[in-house]
């Protein structure tokens, strides 16, 4: 695996980030790692996405950021002069992967069928998004496509919580989980980051007690 995938690996849990103010953006990464994750997949949604992941990358460079729900090479590279260091994309779009492929960007394409996963193996990537999660046939789905391409692992997304963490990294074939729980977007409009940093550490609490 690359080493984000490896650190991903490290932390069980991504948080899913939707941002539509650029000032919560400093208040949240402060939370997030003061909770123990120092990771972020903030979408590329919101008009806020792209100066949200200059302010996190520049005042917490050691903090993990990347940019998600990105849908063209444009928003890619946008996302990536801004400091993002990962590209997530909710479906397989060959020409966002063959673009961060080529430019050394780290990217994990959504993939729920074996023709995406084909695709993706064809390219040489070992980690893939999956999503929506829940909704595409959660871990059943996941172990039922990695039995052919042995090489791929996941990233699943969509419909997890704390409630149902457990399934998903208890499977060898799962990096990690993205999840949005811990950080709500009411608990973002609210400014309730003492409650974020709260919900985070449980989060990581949780996903080490399954892992260990």
């Amino acid at each position: 695996m690359n080493t984000i995938a490896e650190q991903f690996s490290k932390y069980g849990v991504v948080p899913v980030v939707v941002l539509e103010d650029a000032k919560d953006a400093l208040p949240l990464a402060k939370a997030l790692t003061e909770g123990g994750l120092p990771c972020a997949e903030v979408t590329f949604r919101t008009e806020a996405a792209e100066e949200s992941i200059r302010l996190m990358s520049r005042e917490y460079p050691d903090m993990l950021v990347g940019a998600g729900t990105v849908l063209t090479v444009e928003q890619a590279d946008r996302a990536v002069a801004a400091g993002a260091r990962f590209i997530v994309s909710p479906g397989f779009d060959p020409e966002i992967v063959d673009d961060c492929l080529e430019k050394g960007i780290p990217v994990f394409p959504g993939c729920i069928t074996p023709s995406e996963l084909a695709q993706a193996a064809k390219r040489g990537l070992e980690v893939v998004k999956f999503f929506p999660a829940e909704q595409a046939g959660g871990v059943a789905m996941i172990k039922a496509m990695a039995a052919p391409y042995t090489m791929m692992k996941f990233m699943p997304t969509g419909g997890i919580s704390a409630k149902n963490l457990k399934d998903y990294l208890s499977c060898d074939k799962i990096v990690c989980c993205g999840g949005s729980w811990m950080v709500k977007g009411d608990l973002v409009k609210n400014r309730e980051f003492d409650k974020i940093r709260e919900l985070t550490k449980e989060a990581v609490e949780l996903a080490s007690s399954i892992r260990n």
